[in-house]
């Protein structure tokens, strides 16, 4: 074509388009009776290109799927442990009005970063074209789609979250044989002779295994429902020996000092915390949708929870007053018949939920190993079953004083997990398509941040009294003032000693 008496060099599309007196116009070429449009992509394309053709929800093969049921009776199982025999406590350092303040804020701050994390992971199940995803693989993709600064961090930040959840629910199933050790122990020599802590830890071994056996959480929603019950009954006697002590309302401080508030946050954040376990729960439904929404099953969930949490703290500070101990339990009278049934039913408790932590430690461990194993994959997986079992329980026995320890690496990693990291998920998982009016996502997640850091530094440092406590009694620490705030037992303040879940 010539412009201006200048001839121009042909362009690809004038080449091979017939040219019969066309010309260009905006965006198009009218070729005579061809007709080539640059415009945008329809609409079809586009969702091609984001994976919105793609329903990862119809994708999802579970072979054994739970319902929102048994979703909602595991979820109620992983943040209603024996965490709760410590919200007495808390209310004694909040005092009663402010405490039901400060456990609905926690709550909700909990509940908000488990629902963001799988608010993620639906948006990454389309960009990626993935049915289902576990923490790590939501940390690890949302680095890699996010912006650019953050990508080569994808492969750090899935280890850090392995290895920290790995570490923290490990950690509780040990302790967890010990609590159940403890309290049969503590019972059964009401009646007998003495015997070594050791020998009730090494009982536990058989019953353990057979535990780890359950295939999959949908069999395992059945045993979660009779670990309900046994706590229901358990909270039920304790609510009773509660309502016949009640001190008169003015007796009690109605809002604590400044100085209190920390040691509060830690122990409710620590028992209510239980962001492992979201996304096998997650993954494992027939309706995923129905996991998040106003009335969706992880609401129901934190609502009941919470609900349960204010009334044993409220009523076990109106019980005990300044007179409340770090666990509940340790307030009941141990020679009466009622008070024992409270600790074994308690112990029977923590027996079924050994089941639901153990199944995050297999989850983590057997998807490292079952590429290698594809021929006998159900004896290999087995056998990982009874070797993380007995690995938990010979722990147990070469360190029953393991609780503290274990409570130091919890105070570590569920702020991190359970507060910092899905906040940090969701900026760079959307960052993309903008932060919202204000970049409002971004200054939310900074807030929850710093709030997971101070519950961080304080959790440690109270984690690291209750060791010196235990381990090095010169250093004028008194144990009976430390409930060791993490999800774990205080194994070794007292025979009858239980902590949070």
């Amino acid at each position: 074509m010539a412009g201006n008496g200048v001839d121009q060099p042909a362009t690809e599309l004038q080449t091979f388009v017939p040219q019969d007196g066309s010309e260009k116009k905006g965006g198009s070429f009218n070729h005579g009776k061809y007709q080539v449009t640059n415009g945008t992509m329809d609409a079809e394309a586009a969702d091609l290109l984001n994976g919105k053709d793609f329903d990862p929800f119809k994708a999802r093969n579970v072979e054994h799927p739970t319902t929102n049921c048994d979703t909602l009776t595991h979820l109620l199982k992983a943040s209603l442990g024996s965490g709760i025999l410590s919200m007495p406590l808390a209310f004694k350092h909040s005092g009663l009005a402010m405490g039901i303040v400060y456990t609905i804020i926690v709550a909700i701050i909990c509940t908000h970063c488990a629902y963001i994390l799988v608010k993620c992971a639906h948006a990454l199940y389309y960009r990626t074209r993935t049915s289902a995803m576990s923490f790590a693989d939501i940390g690890e993709k949302a680095c890699e789609q996010g912006p650019q600064w953050v990508r080569k961090y994808g492969k750090a930040v899935r280890a850090t979250i392995l290895g920290s959840l790995f570490a923290t629910y490990f950690g509780t199933c040990s302790v967890y044989t010990v609590i159940i050790a403890q309290s049969f122990k503590a019972v059964i020599e009401q009646y007998t002779e003495q015997v070594e802590l050791r020998v009730y830890i090494a009982c536990l071994l058989i019953p353990l295994i057979l535990l780890g056996f359950v295939p999959n959480l949908k069999y395992l929603a059945p045993v979660s429902m009779v670990a309900n019950g046994f706590m229901a009954i358990g909270l039920g006697i304790t609510m009773y020996y509660l309502c016949i002590n009640l001190k008169p309302i003015e007796e009690l401080k109605l809002s604590g000092s400044p100085v209190d508030i920390p040691p509060f946050l830690c122990i409710v954040i620590f028992a209510m915390e239980a962001i492992g376990v979201v996304m096998p729960l997650e993954n494992n439904m027939k309706t995923p949708k129905n996991f998040l929404g106003l009335g969706g099953v992880l609401n129901q969930g934190m609502a009941g929870v919470t609900l349960i949490y204010i009334l044993l703290g409220f009523l076990g500070y109106m019980a005990f007053g300044e007179e409340t101990k770090a666990v509940i339990t340790l307030n009941l009278p141990e020679s009466e018949i009622p008070a024992q049934v409270v600790k074994v039913f308690i112990a029977l408790a923590v027996f079924c939920t050994y089941g639901l932590q153990w199944f995050v430690c297999l989850e983590i461990v057997w998807d490292g190993l079952k590429e290698r194993y594809q021929k006998k994959a159900v004896l290999a997986e087995y056998i990982v079953r009874v070797i993380l079992v007995v690995s938990s329980v010979l722990l147990a026995v070469a360190v029953p004083t393991i609780g503290p320890f274990i409570g130091l690496i919890g105070a570590l990693c569920f702020s991190i997990l359970g507060i910092i990291l899905p906040c940090f998920i969701e900026c760079i998982t959307f960052w993309e398509d903008g932060l919202g009016p204000g970049r409002w996502r971004l200054w939310k997640n900074i807030l929850i941040s710093i709030f997971g850091v101070i519950v961080l530094i304080f959790g440690t440092d109270d984690s690291i009294k209750g060791i010196l406590a235990v381990y090095a009694p010169e250093s004028g620490y008194n144990a009976t003032q430390y409930s060791n705030i993490t999800t774990f037992a205080d194994t070794t303040l007292a025979p009858t000693t239980l902590s949070s879940s």
